[in-house]
């Protein structure tokens, strides 16, 4: 074994050596030749060559700007509209190379498109995109302002066979299960029980926010649980307040999961089945849905 010494012999040999290449070779001295001096009127301007600027990499202004949000519509039934809003993330128009995860967000009975978006949705999300706390992310917000109607084809129907086909075909989404999430508040979240659970392969997350769901709703939570193989249940989170109207319903549900071995958080906060409650709210289900891309937005 070598030395400590020999080593460091070694190290300054070749230290010598590179240096010694990065030398320059004795000069040669020419010839002396006379040269007559220069004619005493004649004087040498000197021009110093123009120092290059620094460079230096200009961010996109698009990085500290808030994403987008934009109206959406699809056409469905005689002469109706299913309408959608979309929020885009910042640099989304400038990164064209870049393609994100979904969150689809659902809102409650007798609300509009604009629920999630009146409880601060997009700030929030810009916020955590540009401290770098989530990765950039497209959120889709469904109108059901139908509920009431007969409209031809039912909500879930439109939102499984036309909003997602059409969200993927002209978004730049990561189109699977993994990066596709669902929630929901209130009726909202009694959708999300019902679709996440009846098309596991569709999303990897479902967000229960107060979910209205009917006691004789459960047998058949339990027969769609029961369907779906353990490694292919998708993450979920189920929170309720102390005062919410749905409690006794809700904590039925949580029974459901846990009598079937579904792995999930289950948050028991203060409040009502309010606006108030889901704003106080909003951001920590935001960090819960995003905690799984941290590293998904791709470049294709």
């Amino acid at each position: 074994m070598e030395t400590r010494q020999a080593t460091i012999w070694k190290a300054t040999l070749s230290l010598l050596f590179l240096l010694s290449a990065c030398s320059t070779p004795n000069e040669i001295v020419p010839t002396q030749t006379t040269t007559p001096p220069p004619s005493p009127t004649a004087t040498a301007t000197f021009t110093p060559s123009p120092i290059p600027p620094t460079f230096t990499p200009t961010p996109l202004a698009c990085l500290t700007q808030p994403g987008g949000l934009k109206q959406e519509s699809i056409p469905f039934g005689n002469n109706l509209q299913q309408d959608f809003l979309v929020y885009t993330p910042p640099c989304y128009n400038e990164m064209t190379g870049l393609h994100y995860p979904v969150l689809y967000l659902l809102h409650g009975q007798t609300y509009t498109q604009d629920q999630w978006v009146r409880l601060g949705v997009p700030q929030i999300a810009d916020r955590l995109i540009h401290s770098g706390e989530a990765p950039p992310f497209i959120i889709v917000f469904p109108d059901d302002h139908y509920w009431n109607a007969e409209p031809g084809a039912g909500f879930g129907d439109r939102l499984i066979q036309n909003i997602i086909p059409y969200i993927d075909g002209t978004y730049r989404t990561i189109a699977d299960r993994q990066n596709r999430s669902l929630g929901g508040l209130s009726r909202g979240g009694g959708w999300t029980v019902k679709l996440g659970l009846e098309y596991p392969e569709l999303f990897g997350a479902l967000g229960l926010h107060s979910p209205a769901v009917f006691k004789d709703n459960a047998p058949y939570v339990e027969r769609l649980i029961k369907g779906i193989p353990e490694e292919s249940r998708p993450q979920l989170w189920l929170d309720v307040g102390d005062a919410d109207s749905e409690l006794e319903s809700i904590q039925l549900l949580e029974n459901v999961l846990t009598r079937n071995d579904y792995f999930h958080e289950y948050h028991f906060f203060n409040g009502s089945h309010s606006e108030d409650y889901w704003g106080d709210h909003v951001e920590e289900y935001l960090r819960w849905y995003v905690q799984a891309w941290q590293e998904e937005t791709v470049i294709q």
